[in-house]
């Protein structure tokens, strides 16, 4: 076997000694294609029916890779009767001549070494679906036997290899004698003007699995996709299999399509349409740095300059689903990758941008999601650029950054043109596409709203719900507020204050229970606890779920003095220990009720009559600086003692109206520091809180004091 002496090599453990007996003889070196055969699902996913289909892509691509680059229109598929499969062109044909580096032919070269092509940005190709430069060597390695006859400069040159070692049988068939002297050899004359390729193999029966059989309708598949890729490209499938053995005597399919991914496009959509097929094209420049071989064989890292070439297809049906394919260099890319993540951003963004300007959607509605947008489209979105960055070998994902940034550039460039057209047909095509993305999200919205309504009747139903919540009639969950108040006198007030429509209030007796010092079991039995946890509905503890979470907000409603500030001191304990993603996402807010009111005598135009504040220095400024307006108030300046103390009238205006209301959102910047205030401030352990308020009295901030 030749040996790849620029390959990675390969260590393994070998023997059974272990412990002392362990050396370096222990070490086994594979070079060259030894390491393909060793570990082939490395390079072909699978030994199975999968990695037998992988094989024949990889010989079919570098025969489209020649059609890409315009110096091929032909290509043959032979499912032979004994098992071979070969694959013909009429490219340029693989270099026949020398290569200086390893003194072998061209064909040894690309056939032995992996790592080894025409692919890795020295000219030959612009754009091509191979990369590594393995692919046909790893299929050598995995082959029994493996024929290349290539016509080129006037002769056609044969060479045949086994097992990846090259050389020359005296028979047909894998089990004929064979010669592995000599290499690449030039035969009969031809032609000047006839080149191509010819590869015939035979899978190694030593790798792959027994029942491992190459399947007829994928690979019709994959060549119809190839045909509509490459426009003008005839794709000639023969099957000559016998009959049982997954084929049906000889027969022959030709796939050649002239529309190109339009036509693809039309192909794949399974609905009728309402626009006519989209054709956005367009392209892009970027710069990658790349290691690049210098003259003296090192690899320096180069800035380098790239083209990537975006051409996509799509076309809105009646229908429901979306159907997108994606491909990079006609290599399909089934996971996506950015190209994909680009065209999906863009189309988003572009109809949201139409829909707000043509006022389709109404203010109060939230913009379209990409599954509204996306709905009924089929699409193929195709990208051609030299060198992409694949994720494997296996190429299912492009990782390419830039191909993000054009692709949604070209696409939301021309898409916008479309939708904002004023020619007629245009005009009426864009009106449909646009009024059924709207549809979409509002079927996607009262849906939603649909599922709150019954997951809300059913929690409502329940017997476990306390009586005294009185709830709100939204199912928004995003809208609805539940307020958590102090007392039943402040709850006859807040019911008056309320919005109804979408703010529940829910009354405790007193100070709750203190959860930091108790257990779980003693935190379900209390009942102000276990009523605050059933109302909001989405468990507790590592069972709590926010998406279950029934209100979009909870609000700690308690008076402005020091019972209040404990009571929601309180209050956030249990949310914390036990509900803590509600605080984490922003969802708990404390109301700011004011302390004072002062009634204006005579108020100016504009001014109110009343003016609150909410700390007695506010106070003392607020009226220092009335004095020094000349406005004038009635002495007898009124403070609350407690929210019952208040009309709805005053409740509403100064803590629970949201257009005029304050709220102080609790949130953690610091998860282990507030475990630790919480450990100290309410937990079981109370000499170092006396230490801590002993120490701190001296620098107390009063401005700090929650009342």
């Amino acid at each position: 076997m030749t040996a790849d002496t620029s390959a990675p090599t390969t260590a393994l453990l070998t023997g059974g000694d272990t412990g002392s007996n362990y050396t370096a003889r222990h070490l086994l070196v594979l070079e060259g294609l030894e390491a393909v055969r060793k570990r082939p699902g490395m390079y072909i996913g699978s030994t199975d029916s999968r990695g037998l289909m992988h094989c024949l892509w990889e010989i079919i691509d570098n025969s489209v890779d020649e059609a890409l680059g315009g110096h091929c229109d032909h290509i043959e598929v032979l499912l032979h009767e004994d098992g071979s499969v070969e694959v013909r062109d009429n490219g340029r044909g693989i270099p026949v001549d020398v290569e200086p580096k390893t003194g072998l032919s061209g064909v040894e070269v690309v056939m032995t070494k992996l790592h080894a092509g025409g692919k890795f940005g020295g000219g030959s190709y612009a754009a091509s679906g191979g990369l590594h430069g393995v692919g046909a060597s790893v299929v050598n390695a995995l082959s029994a036997r493996l024929d290349v006859e290539v016509d080129r400069g006037g002769r056609t040159h044969a060479v045949s290899f086994r097992r990846g070692t090259p050389g020359h049988f005296t028979k047909q068939g894998p089990d004929a004698p064979f010669d592995p002297a000599g290499g690449l050899v030039a035969g009969r004359k031809i032609a000047k003007s006839r080149t191509g390729t010819r590869v015939r193999y035979w899978a190694d029966r030593q790798i792959f699995l027994r029942d491992a059989r190459l399947s007829l309708e994928t690979l019709y598949g994959r060549a119809r996709q190839t045909a509509f890729l490459v426009p003008g490209l005839t794709i000639v499938v023969r099957d000559g299999r016998a009959p049982g053995d997954d084929g049906a005597g000889v027969t022959t399919e030709t796939f050649h399509y002239d529309g190109g991914i339009s036509e693809f496009c039309e192909f794949l959509a399974p609905d009728k349409p309402i626009s006519d097929v989209l054709r956005l094209r367009g392209s892009g420049t970027f710069k990658e740095t790349v290691p690049v071989l210098d003259d003296r064989g090192h690899m320096i890292p180069t800035e380098v300059r790239r083209d990537l070439e975006v051409d996509v297809a799509m076309r809105w049906g009646t229908g429901y689903d979306s159907t997108l394919k994606s491909f990079v260099n006609i290599i399909a890319t089934p996971k996506g990758g950015t190209h994909v993540a680009g065209f999906e951003r863009a189309v988003t963004r572009t109809v949201n941008e139409v829909l707000r300007s043509a006022k389709l959607l109404r203010v109060a509605e939230d913009d379209v999601v990409k599954d509204d947008a996306l709905e009924g489209l089929t699409s193929v979105v195709t990208v051609r650029l030299a060198e992409p960055q694949f994720e494997g070998q296996t190429k299912e994902v492009l990782g390419t950054s830039a191909a993000a940034r054009i692709v949604g550039q070209v696409v939301a460039k021309e898409l916008k043109a479309f939708l904002t057209s004023t020619k007629r047909d245009d005009k009426q095509q864009a009106r449909a596409v646009l009024e059924k993305a709207v549809a979409a999200a509002r079927t996607r919205i009262a849906a939603r709203q649909h599922k709150e309504a019954q997951r809300r009747k059913t929690a409502l139903e329940s017997s476990a719900l306390p009586a005294k919540l009185a709830d709100c009639r939204s199912d928004d969950v995003e809208r609805s507020e539940l307020f958590i108040v102090e007392g039943d006198s402040a709850l006859g007030t807040a019911k008056l204050a309320r919005n109804s429509e979408f703010q529940a209030l829910l009354p405790i007796r007193g100070k709750i229970l203190n959860v930091q010092k108790s257990s779980v079991s003693d935190m379900l039995k209390n009942a102000e606890c276990s009523a605050i946890i059933q109302v909001i509905g989405a468990g507790s503890g590592r069972t709590f779920d926010i998406d279950q979470a029934r209100y979009g907000k909870v609000i700690f409603l308690a008076d402005a003095d020091v019972d209040g500030a404990h009571i929601r001191c309180l209050l956030l304990t249990l949310f914390q220990r036990y509900m803590r993603p509600m605080v984490e996402e922003g969802r708990v807010f404390s109301a700011v009720p004011p302390l004072h009111r002062i009634e204006l005598t005579h108020p100016r135009k504009g001014q109110d009559k009343y003016v609150y504040t909410y700390s007695d220095r506010e106070l003392r400024d607020t009226l220092l600086r009335l004095d020094q307006e000349g406005v004038r108030y009635k002495e007898s300046v009124q403070r609350y003692k407690g929210l019952g103390e208040m009309d709805a009238d005053q409740l509403a205006e100064t803590t629970m109206d949201p257009r005029h209301r304050t709220l102080r959102r609790i949130n953690i910047s610091d998860l282990e520091a507030a475990e630790q205030s919480f450990a100290l401030l309410m937990g079981n352990e109370v000499a170092p809180r006396r230490e801590f308020i002993t120490n701190s009295a001296a620098t107390l901030d009063r401005s700090r004091i929650d009342t």
